[in-house]
């Protein structure tokens, strides 16, 4: 889903956005309290090995697959990815493959799966026993943080440096997916996705603070560009093309997960024939295309580098230890 304007910290003071944020907040009081007692209430169950979570604490996209991503490289071959494998059909516990749908089993777990062993389910716990049982010796999850089902050993809070928290509110008045003060207080650590001086919401936060920055890998390609991409915030990849100095003739964005249509490639072919354009996409949206549809659409792959690789590394030495 695209974020509504009102959750925007800088959101303006219209008359509308007010009584509709108002409208919203005790519907939002509602589901701060549901999610709550659903967290409290919940006992965790441990896996026989070590659970490291990138989670979130915002709606939307936050960088949480490319810092799995990374921090799972940094574990090693025996650390395997769960997921719950959301926009796919597949319950699980699965363990995917590259050559599998994405309407199957969701566009992450693809991306994780061309890295190693990569796991979807619904049951995180279940998810966990299938992995540990098939070799894993340690579990990283991509999102899962507001999931009280399985224990988590280590718990990453990745927030958009340049979105925040919004407006500071719980869904639906805002984009939070809990109280601030309820998930800071179960986060081991929080990592800012991006350039930004450390917010003043996290001025009482008494463990790491941790700075990543999504880098391309490679350069962008010459000449004229269409760019699309199904992001939380699309713009993010347009600014990146930008700033690699990328001819971009056009953007479209679509909503998060988006499932490509025949409509969309018409489109998408039409403005790239009109300007004598190349179709270019994330490595999250390509995996959601047809396998005719990849090969004529080029890619701009990302990584996530820590700027506190020491602090990163102390926060996982006690995994390091667990695993054999």
């Amino acid at each position: 889903m695209r974020a509504p304007e009102f959750w925007s910290a800088h959101a303006s003071g219209r008359d509308s956005v007010m009584v509709l944020q108002a409208l919203l907040t005790p519907v939002s009081w509602a589901y701060a309290w549901a999610s709550a007692h659903r967290i409290a209430t919940t006992t965790p169950r441990h896996a026989p090995i070590p659970v490291v979570c990138i989670g979130n604490l915002t709606i939307g996209g936050a960088g949480k697959t490319p810092l799995a991503r990374a921090i799972r490289a940094k574990l090693g071959a025996h650390a395997h990815t769960l997921s719950r494998g959301y926009g796919g059909r597949i319950a699980g516990p699965l363990r995917v493959t590259p050559d599998m749908d994405a309407r199957e089993v969701g566009d992450e777990p693809l991306l994780h799966a061309a890295d190693g062993p990569a796991w979807i389910a619904r049951d995180r716990l279940a998810g966990a026993l299938a992995a540990a049982n098939a070799g894993a010796q340690a579990i990283v999850m991509d999102d899962g943080f507001q999931n009280p089902s399985l224990a988590k050993d280590v718990s990453f809070i990745a927030i958009d440096a340049g979105f925040g928290i919004g407006n500071g509110q719980v869904f639906p008045a805002g984009p939070l997916r809990e109280r601030l003060a309820d998930g800071l207080a179960r986060a081991d650590a929080v990592v800012l996705v991006g350039e930004s001086e450390q917010p003043g919401w996290l001025a009482d936060f008494n463990r790491p603070v941790l700075h990543a920055a999504l880098a391309p890998t490679g350069a962008a390609p010459r000449g004229p560009l269409v760019a699309f991409a199904g992001l939380a915030r699309p713009e993010k990849f347009f600014d990146t093309l930008a700033a690699l100095g990328a001819q971009l003739e056009e953007t479209i964005p679509f909503p998060d997960h988006h499932p490509f249509e025949a409509d969309d490639f018409t489109l998408l072919q039409q403005l790239a024939q009109e300007r004598g354009a190349t179709l270019i996409t994330t490595e999250k949206d390509a995996v959601r295309l047809p396998p005719a549809w990849r090969e004529r659409v080029a890619v701009l792959p990302v990584v996530a580098r820590f700027a506190e690789e020491t602090a990163l590394d102390a926060l996982l030495a006690p995994i390091q230890a667990r695993m054999k």
